[in-house]
């Protein structure tokens, strides 16, 4: 699996963390999109691009709290960004909602819940013909029309 990861100035240490986390599980091949720009938005949209295109599996970001990562990359057409807090929403994420980005926060989680997250995030997939496609087939719908 080819995961995109990138965070804003605040979050370098917690993307450090996980990147290290991702490697030492065996969970994909990652690569860092960066952390240097104060603006967390042009990393969230260039995280959300290279998902979205299809040239990575999933994404991962993070800024203080998560959210400005995660509104910021929905902007991208195809690109579904999910802030993640609890493991079983870490998994619905994927299971009932095929999101391929993971947002977190930095200040907001621990190193240990942060791992978890993303643990469940990307070990679990999305199956098409289930009982949320309808679901995922009516934003989708939405998303290709704007």
């Amino acid at each position: 699996m080819k995961i995109a990861i990138g965070c804003d100035p605040n979050a370098q240490e917690a993307k450090e963390e996980i990147i290290k986390f991702i490697e030492s599980k065996k969970l994909g091949e990652v690569t860092d999109f960066g952390s240097e720009d104060p603006i967390y938005a042009n990393v969230a949209i260039k995280v959300g691009e290279v998902v979205a295109s299809k040239e990575y599996d999933r994404g991962i970001l993070i800024c203080g709290t998560g959210l400005g990562v995660s509104i910021a990359a929905n902007k991208v057409k195809g690109a579904y960004a999910a802030l993640l807090s609890d493991i079983y929403s870490a998994k619905r994420a994927r299971l009932s909602n095929d999101a391929n980005i993971a947002c977190l926060g930095a200040f907001t989680t621990g190193n240990k819940l942060r791992e978890e997250l993303v643990e469940a995030f990307l070990t679990n997939e999305f199956v098409p013909g289930c009982s949320s496609q309808p679901k995922i087939d009516a934003f989708i719908n939405y998303d290709n029309n704007r």
